[in-house]
Protein backbone atom coordinates (compact mmCIF):
# COMPACT_ATOMS: atom_id res chain seq x y z
CA UNK A 1 0.00 0.00 0.00
CA UNK A 2 1.23 3.48 -0.82
CA UNK A 3 2.54 5.14 2.40
CA UNK A 4 0.25 8.12 1.73
CA UNK A 5 -2.82 5.88 1.62
CA UNK A 6 -1.68 4.07 4.77
CA UNK A 7 -1.34 7.36 6.66
CA UNK A 8 -4.73 8.63 5.47
CA UNK A 9 -6.35 5.31 6.30
CA UNK A 10 -5.00 5.53 9.86
CA UNK A 11 -5.86 9.22 10.29
CA UNK A 12 -7.83 11.02 7.59
CA UNK A 13 -7.62 14.28 9.54
CA UNK A 14 -3.95 14.74 8.60
CA UNK A 15 -3.48 17.83 6.43
CA UNK A 16 -1.33 17.85 3.27
CA UNK A 17 1.29 19.95 5.10
CA UNK A 18 1.60 17.31 7.83
CA UNK A 19 1.65 14.48 5.32
CA UNK A 20 4.31 16.17 3.22
CA UNK A 21 6.66 16.33 6.24
CA UNK A 22 5.95 12.71 7.17
CA UNK A 23 6.56 11.48 3.61
CA UNK A 24 9.37 13.88 2.68
CA UNK A 25 7.36 15.16 -0.30
CA UNK A 26 6.23 18.62 -1.27
CA UNK A 27 2.79 19.70 -0.10
CA UNK A 28 1.78 20.19 -3.76
CA UNK A 29 2.84 16.61 -4.61
CA UNK A 30 0.83 15.24 -1.69
CA UNK A 31 -2.25 17.26 -2.67
CA UNK A 32 -1.89 16.10 -6.28
CA UNK A 33 -1.66 12.44 -5.23
CA UNK A 34 -4.71 12.78 -2.95
CA UNK A 35 -6.72 14.39 -5.76
CA UNK A 36 -5.70 11.61 -8.16
CA UNK A 37 -6.76 8.94 -5.63
CA UNK A 38 -10.11 10.68 -5.16
CA UNK A 39 -10.63 11.00 -8.94
CA UNK A 40 -9.75 7.32 -9.47
CA UNK A 41 -12.17 6.31 -6.68
CA UNK A 42 -9.34 4.80 -4.61
CA UNK A 43 -10.35 7.19 -1.82
CA UNK A 44 -14.14 7.07 -1.57
CA UNK A 45 -14.68 9.24 1.49
CA UNK A 46 -13.44 10.39 4.88
CA UNK A 47 -14.99 9.52 8.24
CA UNK A 48 -14.47 10.20 11.91
CA UNK A 49 -14.94 7.32 14.35
CA UNK A 50 -17.49 8.53 16.90
CA UNK A 51 -18.26 7.27 20.39
CA UNK A 52 -22.05 7.29 20.16
CA UNK A 53 -22.43 6.77 23.91
CA UNK A 54 -20.96 10.28 24.31
CA UNK A 55 -22.77 11.95 21.39
CA UNK A 56 -26.17 11.05 22.82
CA UNK A 57 -27.35 9.59 19.50
CA UNK A 58 -29.70 6.66 19.85
CA UNK A 59 -28.75 4.36 16.99
CA UNK A 60 -29.82 0.74 16.76
CA UNK A 61 -27.65 -1.50 14.59
CA UNK A 62 -28.32 -4.98 13.38
CA UNK A 63 -26.15 -7.47 11.55
CA UNK A 64 -28.27 -9.47 9.14
CA UNK A 65 -27.27 -12.74 7.51
CA UNK A 66 -29.04 -12.93 4.15
CA UNK A 67 -29.34 -15.98 1.91
CA UNK A 68 -30.12 -15.10 -1.70
CA UNK A 69 -30.55 -16.83 -5.03
CA UNK A 70 -27.91 -15.70 -7.54
CA UNK A 71 -29.35 -14.24 -10.73
CA UNK A 72 -28.59 -15.63 -14.15
CA UNK A 73 -25.98 -13.41 -15.78
CA UNK A 74 -25.52 -11.25 -12.69
CA UNK A 75 -24.67 -13.67 -9.91
CA UNK A 76 -24.96 -12.04 -6.52
CA UNK A 77 -23.92 -8.56 -7.67
CA UNK A 78 -27.21 -7.10 -8.93
CA UNK A 79 -29.20 -8.24 -5.92
CA UNK A 80 -26.47 -7.14 -3.47
CA UNK A 81 -26.24 -3.73 -5.13
CA UNK A 82 -30.04 -3.36 -4.96
CA UNK A 83 -30.04 -4.18 -1.24
CA UNK A 84 -27.05 -1.87 -0.61
CA UNK A 85 -28.98 1.11 -2.04
CA UNK A 86 -31.52 1.15 0.82
CA UNK A 87 -30.86 4.13 3.09
CA UNK A 88 -31.12 1.89 6.17
CA UNK A 89 -28.20 -0.23 4.95
CA UNK A 90 -24.89 0.95 6.40
CA UNK A 91 -22.72 -1.83 4.88
CA UNK A 92 -23.21 -4.87 2.67
CA UNK A 93 -20.69 -7.67 2.07
CA UNK A 94 -20.62 -10.86 -0.01
CA UNK A 95 -19.60 -13.67 2.33
CA UNK A 96 -18.43 -17.25 2.21
CA UNK A 97 -20.01 -19.85 4.44
CA UNK A 98 -23.58 -20.46 5.54
CA UNK A 99 -25.10 -17.28 4.10
CA UNK A 100 -24.44 -15.03 1.10
CA UNK A 101 -24.63 -11.42 2.28
CA UNK A 102 -23.80 -9.74 5.55
CA UNK A 103 -25.89 -6.57 5.81
CA UNK A 104 -25.40 -4.00 8.56
CA UNK A 105 -28.50 -1.89 9.10
CA UNK A 106 -29.03 1.23 11.22
CA UNK A 107 -32.24 2.70 12.60
CA UNK A 108 -33.48 4.87 15.43
CA UNK A 109 -35.19 2.01 17.29
CA UNK A 110 -35.77 -1.77 17.20
CA UNK A 111 -39.11 -1.42 15.47
CA UNK A 112 -37.62 0.61 12.61
CA UNK A 113 -34.96 -2.03 11.96
CA UNK A 114 -37.47 -4.87 12.27
CA UNK A 115 -39.83 -3.12 9.85
CA UNK A 116 -37.01 -2.68 7.34
CA UNK A 117 -36.17 -6.38 7.54
CA UNK A 118 -39.75 -7.62 7.30
CA UNK A 119 -41.19 -5.13 4.80
CA UNK A 120 -38.24 -4.27 2.58
CA UNK A 121 -35.35 -6.72 2.82
CA UNK A 122 -37.24 -9.99 3.19
CA UNK A 123 -39.64 -9.08 0.37
CA UNK A 124 -36.91 -8.51 -2.23
CA UNK A 125 -37.27 -11.12 -4.95
CA UNK A 126 -34.34 -13.51 -4.64
CA UNK A 127 -34.01 -13.21 -0.84
CA UNK A 128 -34.45 -16.71 0.57
CA UNK A 129 -34.00 -15.99 4.29
CA UNK A 130 -32.65 -13.55 6.84
CA UNK A 131 -31.26 -13.89 10.37
CA UNK A 132 -31.07 -10.66 12.35
CA UNK A 133 -28.65 -10.05 15.23
CA UNK A 134 -28.92 -6.76 17.13
CA UNK A 135 -25.64 -5.15 18.18
CA UNK A 136 -25.74 -4.40 21.89
CA UNK A 137 -22.47 -2.59 22.60
CA UNK A 138 -19.42 -1.48 20.62
CA UNK A 139 -15.99 -2.16 22.08
CA UNK A 140 -13.94 -1.43 18.98
CA UNK A 141 -14.82 0.36 15.74
CA UNK A 142 -12.57 0.49 12.67
CA UNK A 143 -9.47 -0.29 14.73
CA UNK A 144 -10.26 2.23 17.47
CA UNK A 145 -11.10 1.10 21.00
CA UNK A 146 -14.16 2.89 22.34
CA UNK A 147 -12.39 3.78 25.59
CA UNK A 148 -10.20 6.13 23.51
CA UNK A 149 -7.03 4.07 23.36
CA UNK A 150 -5.37 3.14 20.08
CA UNK A 151 -5.05 -0.59 19.56
CA UNK A 152 -1.27 -0.88 19.22
CA UNK A 153 -0.78 -3.92 21.44
CA UNK A 154 -1.88 -7.44 20.53
CA UNK A 155 -2.88 -10.05 23.07
CA UNK A 156 -0.31 -12.74 23.76
CA UNK A 157 -0.95 -16.12 22.18
CA UNK A 158 -0.37 -19.08 24.47
CA UNK A 159 -0.56 -22.81 23.75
Amino acid sequence: MDPLLKLLHENAALKPAQLSKMLNLSEAAVSKKIKAYEDDKVILGYRAVLNEEKTGDEIVRAVIEVKITPERGGGFDRLAERIAKYTEVHSCYLMSGGYDLLVIVEGTNLREVATFVSEKLATVQGVISTATHFMLKTYKEQGVLMNGERNEERLAVSP
